[in-house]
């Protein structure tokens, strides 16, 4: 399965989220722009005004049985799939195989990035699945790159591995960290993962 993201939209007024922050505590809405900072900060506390960012993208050729992945663990997006009915296509739905490609259409805001992310991030997805998530975050990253940066494993997120079984993933993580104090900061623990992801990317 060749990967292909295509993002289509990205709907991310961060002076609109700011001043519903703003609203929030009773405070006049101001023109001026949110900083980096304060988009981290938002991001991380997942304050409600983070649904008003919104992105839009197309996976387009993957397994059938990556959308079911993606379908089942969606935690707030909304997802479109190709039909397989054999009325639209001319073939019998009965003898496609799991693998048959599809293109998915999904629209997704910035908290249900990070909901779907801890999981489809996580290496114990399935290898193709993750790597779709992998891909995303990739481009997400080009056209927003803080949403992009709290796209992480559920073990980045939770600061320890939830699962029945642990991959040993978080327990390398940790060991390449020096300063154990930095692992208790949620954004340096964060920007360790991003900088760990996007380094290995590269190579």
């Amino acid at each position: 399965m060749e990967i292909n993201t295509k993002i289509q939209k990205v709907d991310c007024d961060w002076l609109d989220a700011k001043n519903e922050c703003r609203n929030t505590v009773n405070k006049e809405a101001t023109d001026s722009p949110a900083t980096t900072g304060f988009r981290k900060k938002l991001l991380i506390s997942e304050h409600s005004p983070i649904r008003l960012l919104s992105i839009k993208w197309r996976w387009e050729g993957i397994f059938s049985w990556v959308s079911v992945h993606f379908a089942r663990h969606w935690l707030g997006w909304d997802k479109w799939v190709s039909t397989q009915r054999s009325d639209r296509t001319g073939m019998d739905r009965n003898k496609q195989p799991q693998d048959t490609l599809v293109n998915m259409d999904i629209k997704a805001n910035a908290q249900a990035l990070i909901n779907v992310s801890r999981f489809r991030l996580c290496y114990q997805a399935s290898p193709e699945t993750r790597s779709c998530m992998e891909d995303l975050k990739r481009h997400i990253a080009e056209a927003e790159p803080q949403i992009a940066d709290v796209m992480v494993p559920n073990c980045i997120y939770r600061c320890g591995c939830p699962e029945f079984s642990e991959c040993g993933f978080f327990k390398k993580f940790c060991e390449s960290i020096e300063d154990k104090e930095e692992l208790l900061d949620i954004q340096k623990r964060y920007d360790r993962y991003n900088a760990m992801f996007y380094g290995s990317k590269r190579d």
